[in-house]
């Protein structure tokens, strides 16, 4: 019957009181070393003579007042928590070797543990001590290490029934009888422990455990001795938790082969997928044909973004994108991010290009939704370039690069395509590629020119204004039209800088026309990424100054694509422009959306009718009619472009238009001879005219 006991202050019932006094009397005259220890306020709750002797202590007054919690480490702390659980739950019984400290000096006990209910009810520990008789240094100091030691030290019998754990062990297991078999959780790597063991004697392997905190790895060494107790064969096991290394190895790996903003395989795992695809297409037979492709998707315009709201917002756009790719394809394909704003995919199916053209569509409208970062609406589209193995290479890289030559054409056609590559793309990339950098060498020698078209007024040869177009005077091949160098330009980021040189030259040849008496309204072009340059206006404000030309006397066309946005940026780059005392014009009205709600929001003066409406056969006359009663009723001055037989002249002056440009009257030519022209030394009579290449 277990025996309880408490302070001598403690008051209890008679018979109850009666009781606790023959226990104490029976406890004190026993020799051996007895206390209870209160493990929750980490004090001595009780002891006997012989154990305050052991503690050096004069009175149990004095060692129960003593905080044995003050200098506890944390392992002795982990111990008994360790036994009290085990007391409530098992009544369990302990036999180990302590070191005690009464005083700092050492005291190395033979302590029986047992549980003891304290009259609150909460479990205590009744000790019962025997001196350890001339204790070696060497065996003290092993069983403190035992009992501090981090390492997971447990001895079990061969049939994995646990002999002995040391506390950390003790911590680490689910429950006190866990057998090495439950211990593990990959039967397989326990059998190749086992295996190591039975041919060597000891085996070392890092394992994945099931401990109390949940999964773990650790490295486990095993060794095949004999229990000191028994004598029978028994295996000793070590464990060290390698959790937060094989966290970081896992990490490492999973960086070393994904983008670590959006979560995407790379590149280099994208090329180990490739390979297995491959290998996958080789063993395919005539009866089960299989194909597989490499999609390279490069998001269009994706610089505006960071230019416009920063990088941050590009990289929570790039990871928007990612997730809605992966939700495209089919669970089978991989997407890869190569870094900036190119994307992969690689897939393979029976009929490859098929399966390619009925996933874009899908791409497509996963992208045209609109994008919300950082509270404000974007939109984005994708060129999209295809190869196909083994058709188009056999190489990840070759295919690769043929992928990246069909996206580049895909750009060219007007973005927002599909193209698949052909044979002799390679050939037409290296021309671009030559192109491009000659028109960077033309920018910085200055080899654009500026051609004039004059813009005829109603009477016969009245200039009222002319539109300045630019020409490139290569060296070696001469005049190159526009049409041949423009789009790259704006591709690869220079029109900018030839926006500013075409601008710079038709203000200082106006400035000159005015100061030699001539009255005219010169337009001149911008393109849409000049129009988004937030630049744009300081420097018109620069070289309208520096070239004394004034503002009234140039007018800026753009077109009905440079306003399609929801926010409030084209209506404030207009209105800049008129603050500068610019003029505006709206290019190529009746082709596109021509938004009639464009015309009332923004402040043009001038609307230019497209050539397509001007040239139209007279039963399709009636819009471009109705485009010049709008502008009678909004006072917009039209000009129509394109006029190249005097049917149309007769037609558009019945009309109402008094401003007209086109081959009818003069083609776009260079400044001398449009100097001729005006101070009369050339005739503008209209006569049928056949259109320039």
């Amino acid at each position: 019957m277990p025996i309880s006991v408490s302070r001598p202050h403690h008051q209890a019932r008679p018979a109850a009181a009666i009781a606790e006094l023959k226990a104490r009397e029976v406890l004190e005259r026993i020799q051996v070393p007895v206390w209870v220890f209160d493990i929750d306020r980490r004090r001595v709750h009780w002891a006997n003579a012989a154990a305050l002797k052991v503690w050096s202590a004069p009175s149990l007054e004095e060692l129960c007042a003593r905080d044995m919690g003050r200098d506890m480490s944390a392992s002795v702390a982990a111990r008994l928590a360790q036994y009290q659980a085990d007391f409530i739950s098992h009544d369990a019984l302990f036999n180990e070797q302590w070191t005690l400290y009464p005083g700092g000096k050492p005291v190395s006990l033979h302590v029986h543990y047992s549980g003891h209910r304290l009259p609150d009810g909460r479990m205590a520990m009744l000790c019962e001590g025997l001196p350890v008789q001339s204790p070696s240094p060497e065996s003290l100091r092993s069983v403190e290490a035992l009992l501090h030691t981090p390492m997971m030290i447990a001895l079990y019998r061969l049939d994995g029934q646990p002999l002995y754990r040391n506390p950390a062990a003790r911590a680490s297991v689910r429950s006190l009888d866990e057998p090495l078999q439950e211990r593990f959780a990959d039967p397989a790597a326990l059998g190749r422990l086992r295996h190591a063991i039975d041919a060597q004697g000891h085996a070392t392997l890092t394992m994945a455990v099931r401990a109390a905190n949940g999964e773990r790895w650790h490295e486990v060494s095993a060794h095949r001795r004999l229990d000191a107790v028994t004598g029978e064969a028994a295996l000793l096991v070590s464990e060290v938790d390698v959790t937060p290394l094989k966290q970081s190895e896992a990490r490492a790996l999973f960086l070393s082969e994904h983008d670590p903003l959006t979560g995407l395989p790379n590149r280099n795992l994208a090329q180990r997928h490739f390979h297995l695809l491959a290998e996958q297409v080789q063993r395919c037979t005539e009866a089960r044909p299989l194909q597989a492709a490499v999609i390279l998707i490069d998001l269009d315009r994706f610089k505006d973004v960071n230019d416009s709201w920063g990088h941050a917002a590009g990289d929570e756009l790039l990871v928007e994108v990612a997730q809605r790719l992966g939700a495209s394809v089919r669970r089978g394909d991989m997407v890869a991010r190569f870094g900036g704003d190119e994307f992969l995919i690689l897939l393979s199916a029976p009929e490859v290009r098929s399966e390619i053209e009925r996933i874009h569509p899908r791409l497509r409208a996963a992208l045209a939704a609109p994008f919300e970062i950082g509270g404000v609406r974007t939109h984005v589209s994708a060129t999209v370039g295809a190869s196909v193995y083994p058709e188009d290479g056999e190489a990840f890289e070759t295919l690769l690069q043929h992928a990246d030559l069909a996206m580049y054409q895909g750009k060219a056609g007007g973005r927002d395509a599909l193209s698949f590559y052909q044979r002799g793309l390679s050939d037409r990339l290296r021309a671009r590629t030559q192109l491009e950098e000659e028109l960077r060498q033309a920018i910085a020698r200055r080899e654009f020119i500026v051609y004039y078209q004059p813009r005829m007024g109603v009477q016969p040869g009245e200039v009222v204004g002319a539109e300045a177009l630019v020409r490139w005077r290569h060296p070696q091949r001469g005049l190159v039209l526009p049409g041949e160098f423009i789009p790259l330009c704006e591709e690869v980021g220079l029109m900018r800088d030839l926006g500013r040189q075409v601008f710079e030259q038709a203000a200082r040849q106006q400035a000159a026309w005015i100061a030699e008496g001539h009255r005219l309204k010169l337009s001149v072009n911008l393109s849409p990424r000049e129009f988004e340059d937030p630049a744009l206006l300081p420097d018109l404000e620069r070289t309208l100054a520096a070239t004394g030309c004034p503002p009234q006397a140039i007018e800026l066309e753009i077109t009905e694509s440079m306003l399609i946005d929801e926010g409030d940026q084209p209506l404030r780059m207009l209105q800049g422009m008129r603050a500068l005392g610019l003029s505006i014009a709206l290019d190529d009205f009746g082709m596109g959306y021509s938004n009639l709600a464009y015309l009332q929001r923004f402040p043009f003066s001038t609307l230019k009718i497209d050539r397509s409406l001007v040239q139209a056969p007279p039963h399709e006359r009636p819009l471009a009619e109705a485009i010049v009663a709008l502008c009678r009723a909004m006072k917009l001055r039209p000009v129509a472009e394109g006029v190249e037989n005097a049917c149309q002249h007769q037609w558009l002056l019945a009309q109402g238009v008094r401003d007209f440009q086109g081959y009818l009257f003069a083609r776009p030519m260079p400044v001398l001879e449009f100097e001729a022209m005006l101070n009369g030394c050339r005739s503008l009579t209209p006569e049928p005219a056949s259109p320039a290449p």
